[in-house]
């Protein structure tokens, strides 16, 4: 994720980290190009075909825009539920670390449970990121329980029930008091499932289709209708048209997988450091700082 304040006038068109500019740059520069060898074609040997309307670009262009606009909209509506099932599992740990230390107060009892919590986030983030996390997820683990580094952050939450399970067979943890941490395991398993179903479930590909013809068709029209009310600066307006609608597409697909390690991405290993945060703090354990962004970026 970026982080930085707002830029002045004269870095605002400078600043590339964070901006899909690199991703659609190949657009600009080939519809640039093409604009100016349309320019160039009419004005030298189709003169006639110079004289064509812009007004039916313009519909086609505000059709184009509202879909634009709808696509960008979903995609930004999975990005930020994925942020509040993030900001809930925070919650949810915070509240098991609570409950936990009240209701079993032997350490030997509760601190096995918050360590597994803290294993649980980072194999949910290496599960949605599709990368090995179990590096990280391994010192919160017991030796007898560092192969479930690789099972998974379904494996975790199991484990985490049959530790409830004996502290109740053994007398430690009344019913109600299970049953209260076991609402804790369900929430924490209920985030698990809502970022898999985001992670797994795409936009419609008709959508992105459709779109990209869409742009493609009214960039490569374009120039046609504006040639003879601007001549030269066509290639110029063809291209800033191209930044726009590309530029909005391309965004939109890094937004659509929010849990990835894009520039405008979720920063998952921040909030896991919160967790690790919130979880030694409660423990009365020295914590970790705070993750920073470098050069603008937190991840």
């Amino acid at each position: 994720m970026i982080i930085r304040h707002r830029t002045n006038v004269l870095k605002l068109f400078f600043v590339m980290r964070g901006s899909v500019v690199p991703r659609i740059l190949p657009h600009i520069f080939g519809f640039a190009l093409y604009g100016a060898a349309v320019t160039f074609l009419i004005g030298r040997f189709l003169p006639a075909v110079g004289s064509m309307s812009v007004a039916p670009f313009a519909l086609v262009t505000v059709t184009l825009s509202i879909y634009l606009g709808f696509r960008n909209s979903a995609a930004y509506d999975r990005w930020w539920e994925g942020r509040k099932l993030w900001g809930q599992l925070v919650y949810e740990i915070r509240n098991l670390a609570r409950a936990s230390m009240a209701l079993l107060p032997e350490s030997q009892l509760h601190r096995p449970l918050l360590m597994d919590s803290l294993a649980f986030c980072h194999l949910l983030r290496g599960a949605l990121r599709r990368i090995d996390a179990s590096a990280e997820a391994r010192p919160f683990l017991s030796e007898a329980d560092e192969g479930l580094a690789k099972a998974g952050p379904e494996a975790i939450v199991r484990q985490m029930g049959r530790r409830l399970a004996q502290a109740r067979a053994s007398g430690a943890l009344d019913p109600i008091g299970f049953r209260i941490l076991d609402e804790r395991l369900a929430a924490i398993a209920a985030v698990e499932a809502g970022c898999e179903r985001i992670a797994a479930t795409p936009l419609p590909f008709a959508y992105t289709l459709l779109l990209q013809r869409t742009a493609y068709v009214v960039c490569l029209l374009l120039p046609f209708g504006l040639v003879s009310a601007i001549g030269w600066a066509t290639p110029l307006f063809t291209a800033i048209i191209a930044y726009t609608f590309f530029g909005l597409d391309a965004l939109s697909e890094e937004l659509e997988d929010p849990f990835g390690s894009e520039a405008n991405d979720l920063p998952l290993d921040a909030l896991c450091r919160i967790c690790e945060i919130s979880v030694m703090e409660a423990l009365g354990e020295p914590a970790p700082e705070p993750m920073r962004a470098k050069h603008y970026f937190l991840s």
